[in-house]
């Protein structure tokens, strides 16, 4: 089944009727990686009752065709890479090397200006639904993983709007539950699913993440 999305919000207004099951779940959570994903989780986090969080995690992109992924870094020293695109373009160390350093700042800074005062993420004994506006190599949600697992969640649900068939079965072996609403055959890019795709600015991201905390009812 394929689905073409009208934007972020639209998206994420059609994730929550899938996950209605966690509606006011007392130890239940959703969790973004910014930037993008995070107006889709808002949508979910709303419609569920549920606390809303960010986990960081930047893309290694290939130097030159950025948006080709070689990688993932999240907090903690976390790297998570596509061996992959790593052998066939016989890419070196040095080159991971030096691309995971500038990564790792523009991380640093994201954590400063989306997270502000908010406590550390705490998932442990969590039942956390991961969200982003959609998977294409599944590196960087791989990482965001990777760091949750760490807390020892109860559960892990990754919800997404749109991914290739092989990464949500890739992904149902690591987590507890995969929910996609559109799995294409022919994937190419994210982008290509929304009608609008504009880039979430960090403002949007500290806007949003206020706003649910603000609205939401206590369970």
């Amino acid at each position: 089944m394929t689905i073409r999305f009208r934007n972020r919000t639209e998206a994420g207004k059609l994730l929550e009727k899938k996950l209605t099951a966690y509606a006011n779940h007392k130890d239940g959570m959703v969790v973004a990686l910014p930037r993008g994903g995070v107006p889709v989780a808002f949508e979910v986090a709303k419609a569920l009752n549920l606390p809303l969080d960010i986990c960081i995690v930047r893309k290694l992109g290939v130097p030159g065709h950025k948006e080709l992924a070689m990688g993932a870094i999240a907090s903690g020293g976390v790297r998570v890479l596509n061996y992959d695109v790593v052998s066939w373009l016989n890419i070196s160390s040095q080159t991971i090397d030096e691309v995971a350093a500038k990564e790792l700042r523009e991380l640093e800074r994201r954590d400063r200006v989306y997270r502000g005062n908010r406590p550390l993420l705490n998932v442990r004994d969590r039942t956390v639904i991961l969200i982003d506006d959609g998977i294409a190599t599944a590196s960087t949600i791989k990482a965001a993983i990777t760091i949750l697992k760490e807390q020892e969640p109860k559960s892990i649900v990754v919800a997404v709007p749109v991914a290739p068939p092989p990464v949500c079965k890739d992904l149902a072996e690591i987590v507890d539950q995969v929910v996609c609403l559109s799995m294409p055959e022919a994937f190419y890019a994210i982008g290509l699913w929304y009608d609008n795709f504009a880039q979430t600015t960090d403002n949007e991201v500290r806007q949003l993440l206020e706003k649910s905390a603000l609205d939401r009812t206590p369970a």
